[in-house]
């Protein structure tokens, strides 16, 4: 009996890029990497490099991508100053790896 070769999945249809939909998403107010990757249409783990490109374009636009920190979940600690985009790992503070992830939005230059 032969195997079939298994197709390759269809992407989502699109009507705007994935930038597109990532700007749109983050004007309408904070947005987590998995709300914004349900909203685009992309892994989770592709948000943070695509929001660097957004961040640039936004900064061309008069805007800027607000990031409100990551923080634990059990001490409480904010992950202020944090360059990455991405969720830590583990809280410096205490070890724990119930973090609750970044919020990003939009917003206007002041």
């Amino acid at each position: 009996m032969k195997r079939r070769a298994q197709e390759p999945p269809v992407p989502p249809e699109r009507h705007a890029t994935v930038r597109m939909a990532l700007e749109a998403e983050l004007r309408k107010g904070p947005a987590s990497a998995r709300d914004l990757s349900t909203a685009a249409g992309i892994r989770e783990k592709d948000v943070a490099a695509h929001l660097e490109h957004v961040e640039q374009s936004a900064r061309a636009r008069g805007e800027r991508l607000v990031v409100e920190p990551a923080s634990c979940g059990d001490c409480g600690f904010r992950f202020e100053g944090r360059r990455k985009l991405t969720k830590p790992g583990a809280c410096p503070e205490c070890r724990s790896t119930r973090i609750d992830p970044p919020l990003y939005s939009l917003a206007p230059v002041e």
